[in-house]
């Protein structure tokens, strides 16, 4: 899918940098204070997150005093909640003070009474633990999520992901030099687009528009070859007519929530599954790789086995041992979800990112250095 264009919601985060930032600086300039610049001003635009009652709802950073911020509905403004959405359903702005309040110090915002934010308590899966996801039709947290945008000092860099371009220097070749460049995604749920609520939102399908853009002559297409409730197994089974007869530059090979569940792939197999895909996928069609790890599910899912983060570092493991370039999803999700409750990033509740978190695999591949 090639994007010559800057996408919309480029633009709109663009725009809302620009005016966040110089509301900044004209704080400054009105007040001759020049303390502000001892950290850079970052903006974070649709941060997700899910209101129980009058419990506070925790944000990733600490919002700047003073200035501006956006409490809506949706994930960008002005838009319907999904991407079929005939109901004609149209963003909701939420009023401070009338549904929500802030405490700026610690970044954390509380529904108040009467407010029009919807409330989590009436979710099928509240309050639920060690719960089996198919016996309770409709469960999902699409209709419960609120979107915030604000600036923040960023006292510690994010993403933290190593620069990569010295594994990926061919696609940076044919990038420069405007060739074509085919992009196979490849994994399980999450890879195919698992809760994002547009195609064009889907992590890999970003980033495949961001190199569109930063690369106008080069022509970048992006092929979804992931297969919902996949494993590393049904990964090698399906190799060749999703990745190898595809005959890609450029394969993103993201497995692990499936292996990881109860009764999945033992981390020795998984690693040796890994190791026999990058293989197959070098020896029939030269494409370079980067392996990226995924996050832990819902805590009270049953059918997590909570041994992600070994399966991160078997990811990485693997990534080092074949000389791929690897993608931290793990460390750098588990970082701004360290503030955060499972239900604010999960489109599903159980094992898939929402829109944010789409945006948050997005951020760790633009950092690779492409």
């Amino acid at each position: 899918m090639l994007r010559h264009a800057i996408s919309p919601l480029v633009k709109i985060i663009r725009l809302r940098h620009f005016l966040y930032t110089a509301c900044i600086l004209l704080s400054v300039a009105l007040c001759g204070c020049s303390s502000v610049f001892e950290t850079p001003v970052r903006s974070q635009f649709g941060e997700s997150v899910v209101f129980i009652g009058e419990e506070p709802a925790t944000l990733a950073q600490i919002p700047l005093s003073g200035t501006p911020m956006t409490v809506r509905s949706t994930y960008l403004p002005n838009s319907p909640r999904a991407q079929n959405d005939e109901s004609g359903t149209k963003t909701v702005e939420y009023v401070e003070g009338r549904d929500f309040s802030v405490d700026r110090r610690v970044g954390k915002l509380r529904r108040l009474p009467g407010s029009r934010l919807p409330d989590f308590r009436s979710n099928v899966l509240f309050g639920k633990s060690n719960f089996d996801h198919s016996q309770f039709p409709g469960f999902g947290n699409a209709g419960y999520f609120a979107f915030v945008d604000y600036s923040y000092s960023e006292t510690q860099p994010w993403p933290v992901q190593y620069n990569q371009a010295h594994l990926l220097r061919a696609t940076m070749a044919r990038l420069k030099s405007g060739q074509p460049v085919k992009i196979v995604a490849y994994g399980d749920s999450i890879t195919a687009g698992g809760d994002a609520t547009k195609p064009e939102w889907i992590f890999w399908q970003r980033w495949a528009d961001d190199l569109q853009r930063r690369y106008p002559r080069a022509r970048v297409a992006a092929v979804n070859g992931a297969t919902g409730g996949d494993s590393t197994a049904q990964g090698l089974q399906r190799l060749q007519a999703k990745v190898l007869d595809q005959q890609p530059d450029l394969v993103l090979v993201g497995f692990g929530m499936n292996d990881h569940n109860v009764g999945g792939v033992p981390i020795p197999q998984f690693e040796e599954n890994l190791k026999q895909i990058i293989t197959r996928i070098r020896a029939e069609t030269g494409a370079e790789i980067v392996l990226f790890s995924t996050f832990p599910p819902n805590p009270h899912w049953k059918y997590g086995s909570h041994r992600m983060p070994e399966y991160a570092a078997a990811t990485a493991r693997v990534a080092g041992e074949t000389a791929c370039a690897c993608a931290d999803v793990f460390n750098n999700w588990q970082s701004l979800a360290a503030r955060k409750k499972p239900e604010d990033l999960l489109g599903n509740n159980i094992n898939h990112p929402n829109d944010f978190g789409h945006w948050m695999y997005f951020e760790i591949l633009r950092h690779l250095g492409l």
